[in-house]
């Protein structure tokens, strides 16, 4: 009973236990929200998990980073450190959060991959470590909340800044590149879903107006790479009519 209990407190708080499974209430509207503002949150948990592997493995597979904004990338790592760092340090539920883990795991393993196909592997190396020492340093609390508050407060316009980078590089080369579509797409939906879990887990306006403007952010990436993915194949259509 005691895991159950454990896993039951996933998705429910303790008045909506007892408003669900006491009194029957099953029409509470606040307990409806918190319910489904968890769920979201850890079904966007999940999501994170294989979010960028695409992205990676696109790289990987390639052997190459063309199109990708190292920038781009940079600042994206930045702002998902900031936003998990001042959400772990303020005591926010990991629902509300977690995802910024394994995509700040899965950006890094992009920046790495960048730096060392672009002949940089040394620069990919110390990079790493460093990241690594950024984490250990906000975890064991050396690093004081109002500094994390106000990397917090940063990260929204970094989000912007990262992705316009990033559309400035598509718009330049005409294609997308090694971006990942369904990449895009996922962290799309799951930052629109954030808007409504930070609503209702944090009440926090930083978080709330950063995912914001993330999904208008991620909404002009996919809207590129719809747009080239047509120029593209009407590209090819050109070329074998030619032929």
């Amino acid at each position: 009973m005691e895991y159950v209990k454990a896993v039951s407190k996933l998705l429910f708080s303790e008045q909506c236990l007892e408003e669900y499974f006491t009194n029957l209430n099953f029409l509470d509207v606040p307990c409806f929200k918190t319910t489904l503002s968890k769920s979201l949150g850890l079904g966007i948990i999940g999501g994170s998990l294989m979010v960028k592997v695409p992205q990676v493995v696109k790289i990987y597979n390639s052997k190459s980073s063309q199109g990708l904004n190292f920038a781009s990338v940079l600042l994206d790592l930045f702002a998902i450190t900031a936003m998990i760092s001042y959400s772990f340090a303020s005591g926010f539920p990991f629902s509300a959060w977690g995802d910024g883990v394994f995509l700040g795991i899965q950006t890094l393993a992009i920046a790495v991959l960048v730096l060392h196909y672009r002949r940089n592997t040394a620069g990919a190396l110390a990079f790493f470590v460093g990241y690594v020492a950024v984490i250990v340093a906000v975890v064991t609390e050396l690093t004081p909340l109002n500094i994390l508050w106000g990397a917090q407060s940063l990260t929204i316009p970094i989000v912007l800044i990262s992705k316009l980078f990033q559309a400035h590089t598509n718009y330049k080369n005409g294609s997308t590149g090694q971006l990942s579509a369904v990449t895009m797409f996922m962290l799309l939906f799951g930052s629109m879903a954030r808007i409504f879990t930070s609503v209702q887990e944090t009440g926090d306006t930083n978080m709330i107006i950063m995912y914001v403007c993330s999904t208008a952010a991620n909404a002009i990436i996919v809207f590129q790479l719809l747009y080239y993915w047509n120029v593209s194949a009407e590209k090819k259509r050109k070329t074998k009519k030619l032929k």
